[in-house]
């Protein structure tokens, strides 16, 4: 005898946590389109290489101008403030492109083909005006469909499957890293210019590729699931602006989406603080070099490499929200190793244990705040909204940690982290809380 079927909530009450959960098997594709998933994460990739070598090598381009490293860390904050205003406005009319014919892609071609002019001008620059012209002019057009591409995802991959899409996803662009070290080492000291025009053309060219193939498939690949709204062009958008999408974020009224965020902002600026306080805590409190101490990083990277892509997997069973709380666990976990034996090898495994709690989260966090979203006419908007979170989260967290050890000194520093990722974890506990029960629709 088949169990009675769970009773249904009335039509005018939208139930959007449910999608954070994973679906019933009768309603799971049977495969993930790989396909989709391997040229949304060229296109991915193709950004983010730029992006990690404008992180390395442009303060050191900066330096030939300004010799204050107070400054150089402001203007290299520039681009995070340009992304906070820009991301969420590209992010909606890109939801507004994203039923028509071309969908999203003529934001992310357009995008790329504009930001690699900027960058590639970057080392022509023969004074400090020039130079800060090419930054925010990179800055403000690749900020303009950073998040666009990152939303492309929701376009061709079902909601119950952008968990285990955004686990490939992570693991390529945690190869950007590579290619951009490889860059710096066999490129920078022979070629700068050279090195300069090296990602911008790349970027250029798997973003063209990707458009190829996935671009012109869009009227017919595209998923229009619709989460808590009815279809019609009668029907008015409620979420014509993001001022709009913001007040009903605050009135919503389980407070589920504005938690999320929040433990969003709390466990990107814990990982922020993490890596930016390791090297100094490996020299003054293991005795380590300085060249040392940044390579305790090294295993945490090949751990995250590693454990993405199976972790996806994982949660894809699990739900999203539970295995982020697993995730800021294992996280606490691995600081409280650090503290409690403050030696290398054991800071190095307690820094790689960190590193796969916060895979978990790399993984999900998106896509758990894609689930939650009012319907998926604004997937776009709330990918900004991410942003806008993790941003901020990364650039106060490390300050905050900073704060911290100063207080305490530099010996507590893994214990003063555990303490937030513990109220990071009450954070996610009550998200996966209010999340649990029906949301009332955005009205």
């Amino acid at each position: 005898m088949l169990p009675d079927e769970p009773p249904q909530p009335p039509a005018s009450v939208a139930a959007p946590a449910a999608l954070v959960e994973a679906a019933p098997a009768a309603e799971r594709p049977e495969r993930l389109n790989r396909s989709a998933v391997l040229w949304v994460a060229l296109a991915i990739f193709a950004q983010e290489s730029v992006w990690n070598f404008y992180d390395a090598q442009v303060p050191a381009q900066l330096r030939q101008f300004v010799s204050s490293a107070t400054v150089i860390g402001l203007i290299m904050g520039l681009d995070t403030g340009l992304g906070v205003i820009i991301q969420p406005w590209t992010g909606l009319i890109s939801d507004r492109l994203a039923r028509s014919r071309t969908g999203r892609w003529p934001i992310v071609v357009a995008g790329a083909g504009v930001a690699a002019v900027p960058f590639a001008l970057i080392p022509w620059a023969t004074g400090l005006p020039m130079l800060m012209l090419c930054i925010f002019a990179f800055g403000l057009t690749a900020n303009s469909f950073k998040g666009v591409t990152e939303t492309l995802v929701s376009d061709y991959v079902a909601p119950q499957q952008r968990g285990r899409a955004q686990g490939f996803i992570k693991a390529g662009v945690s190869l950007t890293i590579i290619v951009s070290a490889l860059i710096s080492l066999l490129v920078v000291d022979h070629s700068l210019k050279a090195a300069f025009a090296i990602p911008p053309v790349l970027m250029v060219v798997m973003v063209a590729l990707s458009y190829c193939f996935l671009g012109r498939r869009h009227p017919t690949a595209l998923r229009r699931e619709d989460t808590g709204t009815r279809t019609g062009t009668d029907q008015a958008d409620p979420f014509s602006s993001p001022w709009a999408i913001l007040k009903d974020l605050v009135r919503e009224p389980s407070r589920a989406r504005l938690l999320l965020m929040a433990g969003i902002f709390c466990f990107a600026g814990m990982w922020a603080a993490l890596r930016s306080l390791t090297t100094p805590y490996g020299t003054e409190v293991l005795g380590m070099t300085r060249g040392a101490a940044g390579g305790i990083a090294l295993p945490g990277a090949i751990a995250f490499l590693v454990c993405v892509v199976p972790l996806a997997y994982l949660s894809h069973r699990l739900g999203e929200l539970r295995m982020i709380r697993y995730g800021i666990a294992l996280f606490v976990a691995g600081l409280l190793v650090g503290f409690a034996e403050p030696t290398p090898a054991f800071t190095a495994a307690s820094v790689a244990i960190a590193s796969i709690g916060y895979a978990v989260f790399s993984v999900n966090g998106l896509v758990a705040l894609w689930g939650l979203a009012p319907n998926n006419r604004v997937l776009g908007a709330y990918t900004g909204l991410y942003t806008v979170a993790s941003a901020s989260g990364m650039a106060l967290g490390p300050a905050l940690l900073g704060a911290t050890v100063d207080l305490t000194g530099w010996r507590y520093m893994f214990l003063n982290a555990a303490v937030l990722g513990a109220v990071t974890f009450a954070v996610f506990t009550l998200v996966a809380r209010r999340a649990g029960r029906p949301l009332a629709a955005a009205s």
